[in-house]
């Protein structure tokens, strides 16, 4: 029961993501009238701002007051911010966007970054580690799958002001009672408190950074892989494959396969070790892969497969390198409780790197060979298709000889 309560705020979490990143640029744009270029760089600053604060947020957490209270403060946050950022006046500038899209990043990190470190503090096992990684990403697949559902099941996903509306209300809805459920029965221990001075964090960080570089390179690589699919795959399924209505679909399949999978994983990592089930996913993620590149149009039955079978790799990408980051914090500094929070605040920002990247790359070079949705040619169509289904893999194979590189310490 420790763990399913554990990863109850992981759901609500998730239900943000496709709103922020579907419906609300679409919603400025086009209901506000703001101007997209504005929009794209109000979102992308943004972003970046949140990204270099959240070895911040974990440090903080790390020294002054429980996890918990930070935790409760970013719910408040982000509650704020996610109401007045889908209820704008109808005269609203690009300030509005800017304001209350920072405040609800913000709340999602200093939710999301001492929440991961919490789960570190639970306990100092090497098996238990992995459950309570595996819980809290099961809740967030199932969160990322409501979010897509929901949508469809009221009609609105073709309006993305209704179905702001409807995303703000729902999480409004179970976020809170979720959380305080969490906060209730998820006792950890009485936090110790560290008086190492800021410098000697920064040494003991980077001296724990040079022990494990191979599994943080590892993890931004897969990352970085795993986002460029992410960006293209609208372009992709409706421009090369010719099935766009099916877009949807095509998601729920790849989310559910991602759940129905992750037992495998977990079963394999007890069976051998987390680094072997991790490199497993991985060559199975590549080789389905890699038959991207010579579909053809209207070959929607074998993309279906291709997305069934690489969506099966999704939990272990998921639950594995945070539950092998609850390793490391522990392994390096005795206690997740002394660093966990800096490191997890680390990782969350590699995370955000690898997607900033994926969308970077992406469009850069989509941009150079000419691309235009409107009026593809069949070299931006080929570029295209390299970069969702090519480029990946060679990103993972990249990431995989880190992994190879990686010396796992089951020790714990």
């Amino acid at each position: 029961m420790p763990y399913l309560f554990y990863g109850l705020p992981a759901l609500p979490l998730a239900l943000l993501g496709l709103p922020l990143y579907v419906y609300l640029p679409t919603f400025y744009t086009q209901d506000l009238g703001i101007d997209i270029f504005t929009v794209g760089l109000v979102l992308l600053f943004a972003r970046l701002l949140d990204m270099f604060l959240d070895p911040l947020i974990g440090y903080l957490s790390d020294h002054f007051f429980s996890r918990k209270v930070y935790i409760f403060c970013g719910m408040l946050c982000l509650l704020f911010g996610f109401y007045f950022l889908t209820h704008p006046p109808l005269d609203v500038g690009f300030m509005w966007l800017l304001f209350f899209s920072m405040c609800v990043y913000f709340g999602w990190s200093l939710m999301s970054v001492p929440y991961y470190a919490l789960g570190a503090d639970l306990t100092q096992s090497y098996s238990e580690n992995t459950k309570y990684a595996s819980y809290r990403e099961l809740f967030n697949i199932t969160g990322v799958l409501l979010a897509l559902s929901i949508p469809y099941l009221f009609g609105v996903a073709d309006v993305p002001r209704e179905s702001l509306l409807l995303m703000n209300t729902t999480v409004f809805f179970l976020l809170p009672p979720l959380l305080l459920l969490f906060l209730y029965t998820i006792k950890p221990k009485a936090q110790k408190r560290y008086t190492h001075r800021f410098k000697e964090v920064l040494q003991k960080f980077f001296a724990a950074l040079k022990r494990s570089r191979t599994l943080f390179s590892a993890f931004f690589f897969n990352s970085f892989a795993n986002a460029l699919p992410a960006t293209l795959f609208l372009f992709y399924i409706e421009l090369v494959i010719g099935a766009k209505e099916y877009a949807g679909n095509l998601l729920l399949v790849y989310f559910f396969a991602g759940i129905i999978a992750l037992p495998f994983w977990n079963y394999i990592a007890r069976k051998s070790s987390k680094k072997t089930a991790w490199k497993l996913s991985m060559i199975s993620a590549m080789f389905f892969f890699a038959f991207i590149p010579i579909l053809q149009e209207g070959e929607l039955l074998f993309f279906a497969l291709i997305t069934l079978f690489s969506g099966m790799s999704l939990g272990a990408d998921m639950a594995l390198p945070t539950s092998m980051q609850a390793d490391i914090a522990q392994n390096s500094f005795g206690s997740s409780q002394e660093m966990g929070g800096t490191l997890f605040g680390f990782f969350a920002m590699l995370v955000k790197l690898s997607l900033a990247f994926g969308v970077g790359v992406s469009f850069a070079l989509l941009g150079l060979a000419g691309f235009d949705a409107a009026a593809p040619t069949q070299q931006s169509l080929f570029a295209l298709t390299l970069l969702y289904g090519a480029l990946p893999v060679l990103l993972k194979l990249v990431a995989y000889f880190f992994l190879d590189a990686y010396e796992e310490n089951r020790a714990l």
